[in-house]
């Protein structure tokens, strides 16, 4: 399951968020900072699916 959420990732950052965590405050910041800028996106989230 985690190289699904990787794939996800890389291509939408808040999809892989909200299946690693739910939708949480991480989801909400991974939307913002996706919204930003993507790599700040991307990075939140492999830092999220990595993290546990």
């Amino acid at each position: 399951m985690d190289i699904i959420k990787i794939i996800f990732a890389i291509i939408l950052p808040p999809v892989a968020a909200a299946l690693h965590v739910g939708i949480t405050k991480h989801f909400w910041i991974n939307v913002l900072l996706t919204i930003l800028g993507f790599l700040p996106g991307l990075i939140h989230a492999l830092w999220l699916i990595f993290k546990k």
